[in-house]
């Protein structure tokens, strides 16, 4: 099954930006994608291959944030237990998905609360 092509320019956006992030390393466990800061995931990728719908899982730690990720159409807390601990599943190849703009905000969220005090300290002063 093919990725629509719109699905698949954000997840490649949000792919980009998340591998911007200070620190932030590539890594493909369980044949995923993910991004990784400290050797801790901070958004998970899925894959492009067409075997499972396109989407991303970040960790929303923010109330109101978490919440408004959840009114995405398909969104919903992360499997694995995860979903308990801030994690949501965001589909991209849903009608009214959220934009890439969007995503990557809430990617640098997820980052924020696992990368260091010294890496959040760097990323503040790149947007100075």
């Amino acid at each position: 099954m093919a990725v629509p092509k719109s699905a698949l320019k954000k997840w490649e956006r949000v792919r980009e930006f998340a591998l911007g992030m200070p620190g932030a390393t590539e890594d493909f466990p369980w044949g995923e994608t993910v991004a990784k800061v400290n050797k801790k995931v901070f958004v998970f990728l899925g894959t492009v291959d067409g075997s499972y719908p396109l989407g991303i899982t970040v960790k929303l730690t923010d109330e109101a944030v978490h919440a408004h990720a959840l009114t995405a159409p398909g969104a919903e807390p992360a499997g694995y237990g995860l979903g308990k601990a801030g994690w949501v599943s965001v589909p991209l190849e849903e009608k009214g998905a959220p934009g890439a703009d969007l995503l990557c905000d809430w990617v640098e969220e997820s980052y924020r609360t696992i990368a260091t005090k010294r890496l959040i300290a760097e990323l503040d002063a790149r947007a100075r």
